[in-house]
């Protein structure tokens, strides 16, 4: 007979004895904890401690690989016949300064690298700006089926997928996870949901070591077979480079992980974060995208969204260095090409 691992039980023999003593579950348990969490089983005061417990302890890459294909199971999935880089931002959402994965991945599907963005709207903790509201304000449709999400990708280059829509089950934890008032491991393991099956995973992180955690979780994962992972230290932990210097983590299907250093001064850049802050970041964001886009702009924001473009151009195998990928960009800007990718959006 199958034993038994009912929450209560984890926190009491494995995970809720505080930082120090606190076990790590095994796969099956954490897979277990996963089916239990989305069936609604819980109670809602054991839940909290539950996640808590986990914030606390810190999951292993194990863990996080049970909880991914938990939900990925009950994700739906719409495979473009593009193959675009999959860019995971933290759903949660940024409060200071711009978003400029919208303007990147348009420049990026421009140069003829195709990209997927993904988030919900307001997720706890912070439900501050994410991608969706920036789409919204350029007039882009975000409340899709993943069918037309991955149709858009076809017909543009660029496509969103809205979490209510692909990942329901998370969506439905909203309630208790903003009852949490502090973000738990789901907003981890949303974030790699991947809705297009993409085989290149664009992603954020504030520590190196929790970079490394996440491409274990994909090598752990039985959902799905990367070919390549790039996570950076993202400004508010976002897939935006940060100005000055940022680390990168790379990693690829045949065990390769290193990482390097992004700095903007080598790229004739001189700007810092503080020259990236906007007053509305969904409204300025939009603003900004279309300035950038359609050549309207050759200052900060310009090399911003250049260089973040050309780390998906690069990302995406479209180009062998960064400096390729900045070429490409321009381009995209320069020739019209990304301002059309944009045209086709609305129009979609």
């Amino acid at each position: 007979m199958t034993e038994r691992w009912p929450l209560k039980r984890l926190m009491t023999e494995v995970v809720g004895s505080g930082t120090k003593s606190a076990e790590d579950m095994t796969r099956e348990q954490a897979a277990e904890a996963m089916r239990r969490i989305f069936d609604g089983d819980p109670d809602p005061t054991t839940l909290g401690a539950f996640w808590l417990a986990n914030r606390w302890k810190h999951n292993t890459a194990e863990e996080l690989a049970a909880f991914t294909d938990e939900m990925c199971e009950r994700a739906e999935y719409a495979t473009p016949d593009a193959d675009p880089v999959d860019c995971g931002a933290n759903y949660d959402g940024k409060g200071r300064t711009a978003i400029l994965g919208v303007a990147a991945g348009v420049v990026a599907a421009g140069a003829g690298t195709p990209v997927v963005t993904h988030s919900g709207d307001r997720v706890p903790t912070q439900k501050q700006d994410a991608y969706k509201h920036v789409l919204d304000e350029l007039g882009v449709a975000t409340e899709l089926t993943p069918r037309d999400s991955a149709e858009m990708v076809d017909e543009t280059g660029f496509g969103f997928y809205y979490q209510p829509a692909f990942n329901p089950a998370v969506d439905d934890l909203f309630d208790r996870r903003d009852r949490m008032g502090v973000r738990t491991f789901v907003n981890t393991v949303e974030t790699l949901a991947n809705p297009a099956g993409a085989s290149v995973h664009l992603g954020s992180f504030y520590h190196l070591a929790f970079a490394k955690k996440v491409v274990d979780t994909f090598e752990q994962s039985e959902f799905h077979d990367l070919d390549r992972v790039i996570m950076f230290q993202g400004m508010e932990g976002y897939d935006d480079i940060r100005p000055g210097y940022t680390k990168v983590a790379d990693w690829s299907a045949n065990g390769d992980f290193e990482d390097y250093e992004i700095e903007t001064a080598e790229y004739g850049m001189d700007f810092e974060e503080a020259d990236l802050q906007v007053d509305d970041v969904a409204e300025d964001s939009a603003r900004l995208t279309e300035e950038v886009v359609a050549g309207d702009r050759t200052d900060h924001w310009y090399d911003a969204v250049a260089l973040n473009a050309a780390v998906r151009i690069y990302a995406g195998g479209d180009a062998d260095s960064l400096d390729e990928g900045l070429d490409a960009a321009r381009t995209a800007i320069s020739d019209g090409s990304a301002v059309a990718v944009l045209d086709d959006l609305r129009a979609f």
